[in-house]
């Protein structure tokens, strides 16, 4: 898939997803692009990148940390995030500007891997969680792979309202997820304890510092309000529980993995499968099934993912939580949700 599919079809996904704005800029990116604009200028050396790469991500989020951190204010007046309004016309014309003006700046950032951690991702996870307390009612040891600033090892301490009225997780977080998920009914666990926190990124992200709150914000589409609300109650919510990311890549930080007794060792990652190259996924498989191997009864493992998967070969790709226990070891299909996370539906 060459730079322009991949950007169209970004495009796509951010109307499907709810920026109606990204998915202008980046249709308007194309059209530069291919008559050897501004954006064809910051991209040089990027032309032959994977769709896996997100090159189009990268780029917005770059722009959208300069006009966070007030280094773009032509561009405020256009950006949601910081009280603007998006303008197809104007809004590209100070767009394009930004690209000719800090074509060399933009292009350094482009090495940083897109930082989308999305906390709505919780809403699976933690659901997937709750589904594991049904079979295996053990204090958990959570480890995240890709898990950029840790804001997802922290989904037990946000809020999940169900559209009945009912509620999971903590009464008075500043992160509340109405209408989290529908389907299959899940029993509260009122004793649920994660005790061990740690996650793994090639370039994690610390969300306890101003640099680390602005690179994760960069990185949410300026036009969802309700994601940038939910991310801002995430980073509130890491300042007072501690979460332990590594800069580790998968592989290694899977291998350093021990089971413990009386403990359920949880392995979970969101959306991130296809950073890994092929070799890596299936090494990462391999390391992790050869961990379920080691499981017993008191000492078990359980991976827990959302991912893009199919169901079948023929079937069209679905963001599906799957959740695997040794030992056994058998992979089950528990629901599926947005790309985002929410809502999920249990099946």
């Amino acid at each position: 898939m060459d730079l322009v599919e991949a950007f169209r079809l970004q495009a796509a996904a951010c109307e499907d997803l709810g920026s109606p704005m990204y998915a202008d800029l980046l249709r308007r990116m194309v059209d530069e692009y291919e008559i050897g604009g501004s954006v064809s200028d910051v991209l040089v050396g990027y032309e032959d990148q994977p769709a896996g790469a997100a090159i189009a991500l990268r780029l917005l989020g770059s722009v959208h940390r300069m006009v966070l951190a007030g280094e773009a204010p032509e561009l405020a007046a256009f950006y949601p995030s910081v009280g603007g309004e998006w303008d197809q016309r104007l809004g590209w014309e100070a767009f394009d500007q930004v690209l000719t003006a800090r074509g060399p700046e933009l292009r350094s950032l482009l090495t940083q891997p897109p930082q989308t951690n999305e906390v709505g991702r919780s809403t699976a996870l933690y659901g997937g969680l709750l589904r594991l307390a049904e079979v295996v009612p053990l204090p958990v040891r959570l480890f995240e792979i890709g898990a950029s600033g840790g804001l997802n090892l922290r989904a037990d301490q946000f809020r999940y309202n169900l559209a009945d009225g009912s509620s999971y997780g903590i009464a008075d977080s500043p992160v509340v997820f109405e209408n989290a998920w529908s389907g299959r009914p899940i029993p509260p666990v009122p004793d649920l304890r994660i005790v061990e926190r740690v996650g793994s990124d090639i370039a994690p992200v610390n969300p306890l510092s101003e640099d680390g709150a602005l690179t994760l914000t960069s990185y949410v589409w300026p036009d969802m309000a309700a994601r940038l609300e939910r991310l801002r109650g995430a980073l509130e919510v890491a300042r007072k529980v501690p979460a332990d990311v590594r800069r580790e890549d998968a592989l290694s930080f899977l291998r350093n993995l021990e089971l413990a007794e009386e403990h359920v060792t949880v392995v979970w990652h969101s959306v991130m499968w296809q950073y890994l190259t092929p070799e890596d996924q299936a090494a990462a498989d391999d390391l992790i099934t050869a961990l379920g191997a080691r499981a017993t009864p008191s000492a078990p493992l359980a991976h827990l993912c959302l991912e893009p998967m199919r169901r079948t070969p023929e079937a069209e790709p679905e963001f599906l939580v799957v959740l695997q226990v040794w030992p056994g070891g058998v992979p089950r299909i528990l629901g599926s949700s947005d790309p985002h996370g929410l809502p999920a539906h249990w099946e």
